[in-house]
């Protein structure tokens, strides 16, 4: 079964389902949820079909990032990514756009059944909440600091720390 997606009008619809209102001097968008099996990118990001939508709130390690525990280095980013892969299995993803970020992705949070996936991440101690763009999130990110949960049992670079570095 393909995802569905009604939209009040056809033509010059992007994968997100948004296109550049000229008159209004915007993106207008049409589609506010995307649902399916969804393709894991990283510990923050997936794609449904052709939507590619970043976890809203949340910043996961980069998939090539590492964190260290004790003398020992780990692949942290992967580890992220391997538990929203784990955690999403084969099941459908519904995803609630909040916003579309720089890079044209659809922000959101997404959902299998009743979890959050976003929280689940930051709870789970696979990602901080991003509190650069919300505070939706810190309290799972104290609750997985405190119970030493995932990147939180040694020592790791903030995600947008270690990407500036690698600029």
């Amino acid at each position: 079964m393909a995802p569905v997606a009604a939209d009040a009008h056809g033509g010059g619809l992007d994968a997100s389902g948004c296109h550049n209102d000229r008159k209004a001097q915007s993106i207008h968008c049409h589609r506010q949820t995307h649902t399916g099996i969804p393709k894991v990118t990283d510990g923050d990001t997936i794609r449904i079909g052709k939507a590619r939508i970043r976890l809203y709130g949340i910043d996961a390690p980069e998939a090539k990032q590492t964190c260290n525990v004790g003398d020992n280095e780990w692949r942290c980013g992967f580890e992220a990514t391997n538990a929203l892969a784990n955690i999403i299995g084969e099941n459908w993803v519904t995803c609630a756009r909040k916003d579309t970020d720089r890079y044209g992705r659809i922000v959101a949070v997404c959902r299998v059944g009743e979890i959050d996936l976003n929280a689940w991440m930051v709870g789970n101690g696979w990602a901080l909440a991003y509190r650069r763009f919300s505070l939706d999130y810190v309290a799972d990110e104290i609750k997985a600091m405190r119970e030493k949960r995932g990147i939180w049992r040694g020592q790791f670079s903030p995600p947008w720390e270690w990407r500036r570095k690698k600029r």
